[in-house]
């Protein structure tokens, strides 16, 4: 039986063991900061959903607000036209030479009064809307830098696999930049 070549297992051997010794210290940093990085990235995603979530729950508020703020107006309006309709009884009563009744001119009185505290509350309705859509506002701005955030932490993690599939220690620190960049990012959104 003819022998094939002799591989020399000593010598292959040592060429693993300085591949490990050489490579796997970079894969292991590589490794290491890659899983930080993808830490980072839950976590900004989880801001990114919770803060989009409660800015369209407040839209949502502010909307149920403007409905309230409408109805108040129409029923405004209302109690303007029954005043009005007061004003026309008491014009045919003098238009014909008589005295109106006074009913008349207390019902016009009481509308004129219930309109101004109808307006009172379609206004308070408004500034509780304005109020809910200003905050509503902020919550969307800090999710776009959540969501620019998440963005760069995903790029940064792509590059650490790169690095370890190349074993490039320079695509390694572009993926760190671009990580220390998503860091920085999540926490100035943090502090808003």
């Amino acid at each position: 039986m003819p022998e094939g070549p002799e591989v020399d297992s000593d010598k292959l051997r040592e060429q693993i063991d300085e591949e490990i010794e050489h490579g796997g210290a970079l894969l292991k940093r590589i490794a290491l900061t890659t899983a930080l990085l993808a830490v980072f990235a839950s976590l900004a995603g989880l801001k990114a959903a919770g803060t989009i979530n409660e800015a369209l729950m407040l839209r949502t508020e502010g909307a149920r607000l403007q409905v309230e703020a409408s109805d108040q107006w129409a029923f405004y309006q209302a109690k303007g036209l029954r005043a009005s309709v007061e004003d026309a009884a008491q014009a045919a009563w003098l238009a014909g030479g008589k005295e109106p009744p006074s009913e008349y001119t207390e019902k016009r009185e009481r509308h004129l009064a219930e309109q101004k505290e109808i307006e009172a509350r379609a206004r308070e309705k408004e500034q509780e809307r304005d109020a809910k859509l200003v905050e509503s506002d902020h919550l969307l701005h800090a999710h776009h830098f959540f969501a620019d955030a998440v963005a760069l932490f995903q790029v940064a993690i792509a590059l650490g696999a790169v690095a370890a599939l190349t074993r490039s220690q320079a695509v390694w620190f572009g993926s760190l930049l671009l990580g220390a960049g998503g860091l920085v990012l999540f926490g100035v959104t943090l502090s808003l």
